[in-house]
């Protein structure tokens, strides 16, 4: 993703996540500068993260996870979270659950993985169970969860505990572009989770790159001029667990344990960055047939086990043919 020359190009580290703001010229005269408003929307995105993270115990979803009440007071932000995981846990039919806390932290996620060496994905390929579509829990109690706006409550089973990271990037990407609607065109990158606006973006199409969870090398590019764009990936958060076993951080909800589906990537369309990040988790966990499925209105790519690349549904890029995009031979290829 190339910045034009009339736009800030503005990156930090928030989420876990390499974190890049593209902002063009003001639309709107009051709307500050864009270096200003990246230094706001900077400040918004750390608050946000450490906020709703449930690896810092002061953090506002790790109080609500401990809280002995029924009903919980709750932030408007912590109320939009949870009410995003529910809407993505509904969308999905159950695959996408918020409640998988206790799940994860048995897998060896109890703690953040920022800047950790992610184990080889290649290698878990080999020593992976058989392959298999996730399933829905049918005893999981998401449904349960009830937000009351007007009380500023969260309602819950007392012991159900909250991961509101299944869905927070995509959240956070929209709610940043919400803010910028005052430039000519924008992208908000939440670690690849990414929103994209403004009448400039639709005149001139950002061109996203996508990347192959494999090599790490570009398989092509889509254009996007407005809406989001998601990448699922298992090579970002993989580790052994403590019995020694590969783990990652998709997890079929039906097990408890990661899912090994016949895929390691997806890249998602959708109208909101929420929304195709939804779509992306969903297509991976759900497996190949369901991937296609899942993505044959908005589009997006699937990469297999195999390293083989499926273009579905309308796409407006370039994807690179299964040679181009598995070779290892010769330099990283950029745009």
């Amino acid at each position: 993703m190339t910045a034009v020359s009339t736009e800030l190009d503005y990156t930090f580290h928030a989420m876990g996540s390499d974190i890049r703001l593209l902002i063009g010229p003001r639309l709107v005269p009051t709307a500050p500068d864009p270096l200003v408003a990246a230094d706001r929307e900077k400040a918004y995105v750390l608050s946000f993260g450490q906020r709703l993270s449930r690896f810092r115990h002061d953090s506002e979803l790790s109080a609500l996870n401990h809280d002995p009440r029924t009903a919980v007071p709750a932030s408007p932000l912590l109320r939009t979270a949870v009410r995003a995981g529910l809407w993505a846990a509904e969308r999905s039919g159950g695959l996408l659950d918020p409640t998988l806390v206790g799940a994860l932290e048995r897998n060896g996620y109890s703690a953040s993985l920022d800047g950790a060496t992610p184990a080889s994905l290649s290698e878990a390929l080999v020593h992976a169970p058989a392959r298999r579509p996730a399933q829905p829990d049918p005893n999981s109690r998401w449904r349960e969860i009830e937000i009351d706006d007007q009380a500023g409550l969260i309602v819950r089973p007392v012991g159900v505990m909250l991961d509101t990271g299944g869905t927070g990037k995509g959240l956070c990407a929209d709610a940043v572009a919400h803010r910028l609607g005052g430039y000519t065109r924008f992208v908000v990158d939440c670690g690849g989770d990414i929103a994209v606006g403004g009448v400039g973006a639709q005149l001139e199409p950002y061109e996203i790159e996508i990347e192959h969870p494999l090599t790490r090398r570009p398989v092509g590019t889509v254009r996007v001029a407005r809406g989001g764009v998601a990448t699922s990936g298992l090579n970002v958060r993989i580790w052994r667990d403590p019995d020694g076993r590969y783990a990652h951080h998709l997890l079929d909800p039906h097990t408890g344990a990661p899912a090994w589906t016949g895929l390691v990537g997806v890249t998602a369309l959708g109208s909101t960055a929420l929304e195709a990040e939804t779509f992306s988790k969903m297509a991976l966990l759900g497996g190949p047939e369901r991937a296609r499925d899942v993505l044959a209105e908005s589009g997006g790519v699937i990469v297999h086990d195999s390293g083989a690349i499926e273009p579905i549904g309308p796409i407006n890029g370039v994807i690179l043919d299964e040679t181009d995009a598995t070779d290892t031979s010769g330099e990283r290829r950029t745009r």
